[in-house]
């Protein structure tokens, strides 16, 4: 009898998956710069995602409700201006709204965490981190990071 041959899975692996839900989650943004997004893993189940935008209540970034993206700011100054939440927040925010822990849980997010969000992440006590794209991760944000064990690792597409 000939050898079974080995199947293959042609489904994306778990970074993958998720990272590609991450992209379209990024796609409801409402901020008029940058669209990000994170989605809260726990045990391969996806239990909270955000993206980045004005607060809840608030008009929507791309209709003028943030004053600093809607001027002509350069990227990357006045952001102490800047109203819009980032997704990192937006989904540790949404799991807490909705009273899901956030204990152990893995976070993917389409950029990498600035220092505020980082500190939110340990707070919230995510223990790792999967990112996509280079944002503001300093050396700080990741010494931060990796002196509170949360693991941290850049998304490499297989």
């Amino acid at each position: 009898m000939p050898a079974k041959k080995k199947r293959v899975d042609p489904r994306p692996d778990w970074d993958t998956y998720f990272m590609e839900i991450a992209h379209v989650v990024a796609t409801r943004a409402n901020c008029s710069r940058r669209k990000v997004a994170a989605v809260v893993v726990s045990e391969n189940r996806i239990i909270s995602t955000g993206y980045n935008g004005t607060p809840r209540g608030v008009k929507n970034c791309f209709e003028g409700g943030c004053p600093r993206c809607a001027g002509t700011a350069p990227s990357g100054s006045s952001l102490e201006e800047c109203i819009c939440v980032h997704a990192e927040q937006n989904a540790i925010c949404q799991a807490a709204y909705h009273g899901t822990s956030l204990a152990g849980a893995t976070l993917y997010v389409t950029i990498s965490p600035c220092l505020t969000c980082a500190k939110m992440i340990i707070n919230a006590g995510i223990r790792e981190v999967v990112y996509g794209g280079d944002y503001a991760f300093t050396a700080q944000t990741e010494q931060l990071l990796k002196e509170a064990k949360v693991r941290c690792r850049r998304f490499v597409k297989p």
